[in-house]
């Protein structure tokens, strides 16, 4: 049940991200909202679960771009993967952490598509100009973090264990 709501989940957000975000561009750039959701659930659930949902939703987003197949699933899974294992040193989380995390896995995964957009050639990265896009994005994704956490949570609730009881004798 967990999966197929955060697979209706994933469509939904990438359907929101190429339908709605092109429109409300803010200084020129969108956010990524697979990699904020890539970001918050490898948070919650460990780094496999973030990197899976990255890839899908990479994989997903790539669909719509011009880029090769493959080019966002690749950073979105690494990003994912990277703050579900930062998360595991974590004792608690403070209440800016979802901020910090939003903006940290834009930036970083902004730089990671400028670095296999070069290696592989993509002219759209090349440039000074893709610096300033990803800090501007990373601000963006850094104000949306908190409502995609949120979603996230409420999308995958805490298990609870089963068949585990205590007794009192």
């Amino acid at each position: 049940m967990r999966t197929l709501r955060l697979l209706l989940f994933l469509a939904l957000i990438v359907i929101v991200q190429v339908t709605v975000f092109p429109h409300l561009r803010w200084l020129g750039v969108v956010p990524d909202l697979g990699l904020l959701v890539a970001v918050a659930v490898g948070y919650r659930e460990g780094p496999e679960a973030g990197a899976l949902v990255g890839f899908i939703a990479g994989l997903c987003y790539d669909l719509f771009l011009e880029t090769p197949l493959g080019f966002s699933a690749l950073a979105y899974a690494l990003v994912g993967y990277g703050v579900g294992t930062l998360q595991a040193g974590m004792l608690r989380s403070p209440r800016w952490l979802p901020p910090f995390l939003g903006a940290a896995g834009g930036f970083v995964g902004g730089l990671v598509l400028l670095t296999i957009g070069t290696l592989v050639g993509v002219d759209a990265v090349k440039g000074t100009h893709g610096f300033v896009t990803i800090s501007l994005a990373a601000l963006y994704d850094m104000l949306l973090a908190p409502f995609v956490f949120f979603l996230v949570s409420k999308v995958l609730p805490e298990r609870r264990p089963t068949g585990i009881t205590w007794t009192v004798r």
